[in-house]
């Protein structure tokens, strides 16, 4: 345990430790200062602007901003969903790959616009490389870029006084693709080239199998090996925490992630750009201290339920010990503990680390399979959606979504101690409460509905591959990624159907844009707000005890929604394990 625990924070602290100065540069891109990388990337920025004929100077209102903003997804959708149905008339395509058809081309629409990526197809056998690079490729940028613009949008709200405008939406997405989403991505992929992924347009390989085997009384000599151009892909996947895997078994691939350190890298990618936001946020309003406040309650959040879905998977299945056989106090980090559908090259440690981190962070990206995971870290990953993915959250809607748990938590923190509800020098009245409360509310509403309608009809049933409380832990897990925008799959279930094609493509949109646009609204109410001096009577919440109490919050309010469900599946699960029933004639002696 001590070496996951050692993993956790290695991979924790160079987080940290790249982010703060990526804060500074978030900071420095966004504002249109003149810094070091513009005088390289600067014409190509102005170039955009010539061709497009935008003035990047022209300020918005939140309700332009966020009209633009859904046009953008909207036109994103259409241009993707034609793309991937007539993938058989389109170029790249040396497997000659048909259709996926119209309702996975719809779900993947949807699902990749949003940031989600929900798949119910195998990437190497559905899609062709020019659906996989210009298709989906293409939304890996945007919709991390549509993510972060929110989080820029919001922090001006705080920044600004007296203002009608929260920014240009062109200017805010041409800086976020060309001056931090390429560079990094660039540099990703390269590392990872270097450890071994795969960069390549060939056609699929056939070669000779060291060690023929018998199917069905076949002797089988030959296996066709995937190619393609997984480490640009991957790369971007990560870092915008897309999640969507170039390959079926995504991060744990081969060709995806070869080594140790590229899944130590994955992980740390993962984390950099949420962490960075926060610091961003920070030096955009002014004020630092309120970027370790919210890391505060990022880090109370995240790493204890981290640890504990290590801690679960390392201890293994308790009927296994029941038979005799060991699996903890082994090699920690690869051999020892659960290793039923974990990829023996990160072993349970490492892959629970994993997993918690892709939930965490709203990326979905996935080393392992998550239905074989011990049933308190399936709740580990769930819970971590269902808290509304702040810890940390993905690109610029996690800490979108936490500054909103801010504001419910310095509102409720005032009304106790008899103060006036301000935040970084702007009062919180009845309309910011409004607004915040509805992006909190949407995503519960929508995963406990919709988990509702899936367990009530034929069609989400009939998908279900195991019985009980897991086969409910998958429909749960099945409704709250898509709802969540985080895209991973516990697996076990068969979503490639009408029922949760539609189902799941219609949750991704609502949660996208009913959670999101009341975000806006608040920044754009608080632009036009003037900024209150500090006083005697203000609510400090930049300090270590208000952390603690907005973590509570945020525990409470996702306890609150969640508790009854998590019950029926994965705490149900847990609780039957030690009961089961192992015959006699299979234990030692």
């Amino acid at each position: 345990m001590m070496d996951t625990i050692l993993l956790t924070g290695s991979v924790v602290l160079a987080a940290l430790a790249l982010a703060w100065p990526l804060g500074w540069y978030l900071d420095m891109a966004y504002s249109g200062r003149r810094f070091w990388v513009t005088r390289f990337l600067g014409p190509v920025e102005a170039a955009i602007y010539r061709v497009s004929g935008i003035d990047p100077a022209e300020e918005m209102s939140w309700k332009r901003y966020a009209l633009l903003w859904l046009l953008i997804n909207l036109a994103g959708g259409i241009f993707l969903y034609l793309l991937l149905y007539f993938q058989p008339f389109l170029p790249l395509n040396p497997q000659h790959l048909g259709s996926p058809g119209a309702g996975v081309s719809f779900n993947t629409a949807a699902s990749f616009i949003t940031n989600t990526d929900w798949q119910d197809y195998s990437g190497e056998t559905a899609l062709s490389y020019f659906s996989q690079v210009v298709g989906l490729g293409v939304q890996f940028f945007m919709a991390a870029a549509n993510g972060m613009v929110l989080a820029v949008a919001l922090s001006r709200g705080f920044s600004r006084a007296g203002s009608t405008g929260i920014g240009n939406l062109w200017a805010d997405l041409t800086r976020t693709v060309i001056y931090i989403l390429l560079p990094l991505a660039i540099l990703l992929s390269l590392m990872l080239i270097s450890q071994g992924a795969i960069q390549n347009f060939s056609p699929y390989l056939r070669v000779h199998l060291i060690q023929p085997f018998l199917d069905a009384g076949r002797l089988v000599t030959h296996q066709t090996l995937a190619m393609g151009p997984a480490g640009s892909q991957t790369a971007i996947e990560i870092l915008g925490n897309n999640g969507g895997g170039f390959f079926n078994a995504n991060a744990g691939h081969p060709f995806q992630s070869p080594t140790g350190m590229t899944n130590w890298m994955l992980m740390v990618g993962m984390l950099l750009l949420p962490f960075s936001l926060v610091f961003y946020f920070g030096r955009a309003t002014g004020n630092r201290k309120i970027a370790f406040s919210l890391m505060g309650v990022v880090l109370l959040l995240f790493v204890p339920l981290a640890i504990l879905s290590q801690q679960q998977d390392l201890q293994g299945n308790p009927v296994f010990h029941a038979l005799g056989v060991t699996q903890a106090n082994q090699a920690q980090l690869a051999g020892g503990g659960n290793m039923e559908g974990v990829e023996d090259r990160f072993g349970a440690g490492a892959s629970a680390l994993f997993g918690a981190i892709a939930t965490g962070t709203s990326t979905g990206a996935a080393n392992s399979a998550y239905d074989s995971f011990m049933p308190m870290s399936g709740f580990v990953n769930l819970f971590l959606m269902q808290l509304g993915e702040v810890a940390p959250g993905g690109v610029g809607s996690g800490l979108a979504s936490l500054v909103g748990f801010f504001v419910i938590s310095v509102f409720l923190g005032s009304l106790m101690v008899g103060r006036t509800p301000e935040f970084l020098g702007k009062k919180l009245e009845a309309y910011e409460m409004k607004m915040a409360s509805l992006s909190i509310l949407v995503m519960p509403v929508l995963v406990l509905v919709g988990s509702a309608i899936a367990v009530s009809l034929p069609g989400g049933r009939a998908a279900i591959l195991n019985p009980g409380p897991h086969g409910f832990s998958e429909i749960l897990y099945a409704i709250t990624s898509p709802a969540n925008n985080n895209g991973s799959a516990f697996g076990g279930l068969d979503a490639d159907t009408v029922f949760y094609n539609v189902l799941t493509g219609i949750l991704v949109l609502l949660n996208r844009y009913l959670a999101y646009f009341p975000l806006l609204a608040i920044a754009g109410s608080l632009a036009t707000k003037k900024r209150m001096t500090a006083t005697a009577g203000t609510l400090n919440a930049a300090t270590p005890l208000f952390a603690i109490f907005s973590a509570v919050v945020i525990l409470l309010v996702g306890a609150l929604n969640f508790i009854p469900a998590l019950a029926l599946g994965p705490v149900a699960e847990q609780l039957s394990l030690p009961a089961l029933h192992v015959p006699a004639a299979l234990h030692r002696g």
